[in-house]
């Protein structure tokens, strides 16, 4: 019933499924994530940096839909853990996850996926559903990251450092997914529909 009723994701009107392009799709997004990761804006009163990540995030799991974009994280936290520079700032290391920012780069792995399945299911063909996919991605992303900082901050500044800061420009990143995701299918989609790419797999 899932294979009958999953509407394709932005990444199936690429072509047909190959080993090489599925390889090309995850790796191709773990790099891209790891490259905006680089252009951080560092905060005096918290230790988690401010990054395009989320954005990168949000459009992953909603291009890719939820299989594709969880390996898409996976392989970036892997990268990250055996000592690539793909952190904030170039950090990486095992030692960087297990740190007061690691539980947002844990959180990437949910959002993305939850991103990516309500994707499968439409919600990416609209603003105002693709909008509420990512505040369902954002609320994952946050919960895990709060959870893992809380080890490291006191219980009442806990918010003050790793949410209050980071809402607003969530709330931008989020309209402007929302609003690239329904472009995108208006303009890929009519392309995909002259190729015989329908919107639903069998």
């Amino acid at each position: 019933m899932y294979a009958q009723t999953r509407a394709r994701t932005l990444a199936d009107l690429a072509g047909g499924a190959t080993w090489m392009r599925e390889v090309v799709l995850v790796v191709g997004t773990s790099i891209a994530i790891g490259a905006v990761a680089q252009l951080e804006i560092r905060l005096p009163w918290t230790p988690v940096p401010v990054t395009l990540q989320p954005l990168a995030v949000f459009i992953a799991g909603a291009a890719l839909g939820s299989r594709r974009a969880a390996a898409a994280i996976a392989a970036y936290l892997l990268q990250g853990a055996v000592g690539l520079p793909v952190f904030a700032g170039g950090a990486s290391g095992v030692a960087h996850l297990l740190g007061p920012s690691g539980g947002y780069l844990f959180g990437f792995l949910p959002a993305a996926f939850a991103i990516g399945f309500l994707a499968e299911r439409g919600w990416d063909r609209s603003p105002v559903r693709a909008f509420a996919a990512m505040c369902v991605g954002s609320s994952l992303l946050f919960v895990c990251g709060l959870l893992q900082l809380a080890v490291y901050i006191p219980r009442d500044q806990l918010l003050a450092a790793g949410l209050y800061p980071f809402v607003v420009g969530d709330l931008l990143k989020m309209a402007a997914a929302a609003a690239l995701l329904p472009a995108a299918w208006k303009l890929l989609g009519r392309t995909g529909a002259a190729l015989g790419v329908g919107d639903r797999v069998g």
